[in-house]
C-alpha cells in the first residue's frame, strides 16, 4: 500500500478517518492525500472556478490551505508524507476522479453514523463512492483511538464473483495480522441448512492460501441485521463486504445494504468492488 486518500470537509468525522488513515500509513510506509472539494456557487459561466469570482476563489483556496497547515501539524501525522489537494468538483465525482488519476490504494472516509455522512458526504455521495469506486473504501464512524482490527467479518453469499474481491480482503487483513470470520447470513427468504451453507463456504475458501479464519452461519430476520448482530456477537473490529458497482451489492447484498450498514453500525465498514 503506497497511497491513501482521505476526503475531508474539515469536520470532526473527517478527522476521525484521518487518524485511522495515519495509523495504516505508518504501518505500511504509505503517503496520505488529503482531498478537499470546493463546490462553488454558479454565479458566472467560468468552467474553471465553477462560476465564482476570482477573489472569492482565492479566499476559499487560502482558507483551505490554512486549515491544511493546522491539520498537518497534528502529532498523529508526524513522519507521514501528506499531499494536500483542493479541487473544484462535486464531492463524489472529485473523489473518484482523483483515485483514477493518482494510483490510490485505499479511500478512508468519515461518517456521521445513523444520520448519514456529514457535510460533503450528505445524501447520495457515500453511496456513489462506495458503489462506484474500483478501489477499497473504508468508512469510519467515530474516533477509534488505536485502530485495532484483530477480527475481521467477511459476510457474503460466497459466489464465484466474490472470489476476486475476497483476495483483496485477504491482503487488507494481512496488514493487521487479522483473523477473517467468514459468515453466511441465513434469513427466511434465503435459508440454507447448516450442512449446505458449510459446504458452500468450504468450497469457496479451498482456493485460497489462508489459515487464520473461521467459518460461521448466522440466522436472522434480514441480511443487514444478521451482519450487525453477528459482528457484535463476536466483538469483531471491522465488517467487510463486496460491492457490485451500479447495480448495488451482488446477490443477497442488493438494494441499500451497503448504506444501511454504514449508517446503522458503529463498526468500521470496508467495501471491495466485484
Amino acid at each position: 500500500m503506497k497511497r491513501i486518500l482521505v476526503p475531508t470537509d474539515f469536520s470532526a468525522y473527517a478527522e476521525d478517518a484521518l487518524k485511522v488513515a495515519a495509523q495504516i500509513a505508518k504501518n505500511n510506509n504509505a503517503e496520505i492525500a488529503l482531498l478537499h472539494m470546493l463546490e462553488l456557487p454558479g454565479q458566472m459561466s467560468d468552467a474553471t472556478t465553477g462560476g465564482a469570482s476570482i477573489p472569492e476563489v482565492m479566499l476559499f483556496m487560502r482558507k483551505a490551505h490554512e486549515t491544511f497547515e493546522k491539520i498537518k501539524s497534528s502529532p498523529y501525522l508526524d513522519g507521514i508524507v501528506i499531499r494536500e489537494v483542493v479541487q473544484f468538483e462535486k464531492a463524489f465525482s472529485g473523489i473518484l476522479n482523483y483515485t483514477k488519476k493518482n494510483e490510490v490504494d485505499l479511500i478512508v472516509m468519515g461518517s456521521h453514523g445513523v444520520a448519514g455522512m456529514e457535510e460533503i458526504f450528505i445524501g447520495s455521495n457515500t453511496e456513489k463512492v462506495v458503489r462506484l469506486s474500483t478501489i477499497p473504501v473504508l468508512v469510519i464512524k467515530k474516533d477509534h483511538g488505536d485502530f485495532i482490527t484483530s477480527d475481521f467479518v467477511f459476510a457474503s453469499d460466497f459466489s464465484k464473483e466474490s472470489k476476486k474481491p475476497f483476495r483483496k480482503m485477504i491482503e487488507f487483513a494481512a496488514l493487521f495480522n487479522a483473523r477473517i470470520n467468514l459468515v453466511m447470513i441465513c434469513t427466511p427468504n434465503s435459508f440454507k441448512t447448516t450442512s449446505v451453507a458449510t459446504k458452500i463456504m468450504n468450497d469457496f475458501i479451498a482456493e485460497f492460501d489462508i489459515s487464520n479464519y473461521t467459518l460461521q452461519t448466522y440466522n436472522d430476520s434480514n441480511i443487514e441485521k444478521g451482519i450487525i448482530n453477528f459482528t457484535n456477537s463476536i466483538n469483531a473490529d471491522l465488517i467487510g463486504i463486496c460491492s457490485h458497482g451500479r447495480t448495488g451489492l451482488a446477490h443477497f447484498f442488493n438494494g441499500s445494504i451497503t448504506e444501511d450498514l454504514v449508517n446503522h453500525t458503529v463498526k468500521p465498514v470496508i467495501t471491495f468492488k466485484i
